[in-house]
């Protein structure tokens, strides 16, 4: 049976990922349990496990009715308090899903939270609020350094890797990166179809590692132009990616 990735719309702009085939299903940052069951049950899916990336509410706010109700495990960063986790993973474990054939190795990428997992494997990347298309997370908890450092990880992956992030804000991302990269032909192209795509009421993820590395700012701080750009705003020469990225992540706050 071959393994299905669905978006479950939640909140105002929120994703819960589902993963899984004609019988069973896994869901990741479920933090709307209504939302979740609702489409469980219009596809006569079982739940059979829970992957949380981080704490925060909206990713999961769900987890103790739809793990009580299904009798489901919980998987979630170690370095966190995950209401209902039954299973604390980290960096290198490996989270088996036998009934929808799918295996996932945990990767720690703090910054957003000091905890934040992502969950890799089959091709893809359930990263939570650490990449978005064509932008990043806001640091609370780590700092700016770690979250540079977390973001290149990710940019090491393959190129094909489909990213799986937590929220739809690719338009909003989209604008800032075009005032960063206002001559980036394949950002201005990239616009172009996520308008398109997002006017149709269709999701614009998943995206890729590579079209991330070829628009993102956020992955581009070793970019002249980025560099030049980053240095204009913060009116002085930055020392290296990491400072780069600190201006870009400060900017878009204000933007």
């Amino acid at each position: 049976m071959m393994m299905l990735v669905e978006p479950v719309p939640a909140f105002r702009d929120n994703y819960i990922w589902v993963i899984g085939n004609n019988q069973y299903a896994a869901a990741v940052d479920p933090g709307d349990a209504g939302a979740l069951q609702e489409h469980l049950e219009e596809r006569k899916l079982e739940l059979v496990a829970i992957l949380c990336t981080h704490h925060h509410p909206d990713h999961v706010g769900g987890n103790l009715a739809l793990s009580k109700k299904h009798d489901c495990p919980v998987y979630g960063p170690a370095r966190e308090q995950i209401p209902a986790m039954t299973s604390p993973v980290s960096e290198g474990d490996v989270v088996r899903i036998e009934e929808i054939g799918a295996s996932f190795v945990v990767m720690d990428i703090p910054g957003h939270t000091s905890g934040h997992i992502a969950y890799l494997g089959e091709g893809a990347l359930f990263c939570g609020d650490t990449l978005f298309g064509c932008g990043c997370g806001r640091v609370f908890e780590g700092t700016m350094e770690e979250m540079h450092a977390s973001l290149s990880r990710l940019a090491a992956l393959p190129e094909e890797t489909r990213v799986y992030a937590a929220h739809e804000y690719t338009l909003l991302n989209l604008r800032f990166a075009l005032e960063v990269e206002p001559e980036n032909r394949i950002l201005a192209a990239r616009r172009e179809k996520e308008e398109r795509i997002a006017g149709l009421g269709m999701p614009t993820l998943p995206s890729t590692i590579g079209l991330e590395k070829g628009t993102n700012p956020f992955l581009r701080c070793e970019d002249p132009g980025v560099i030049r750009m980053a240095e204009m705003h913060c009116g002085k020469t930055t020392s290296g990616p990491a400072e780069v990225f600190s201006v870009l992540r400060r900017w878009r706050n204000e933007f």
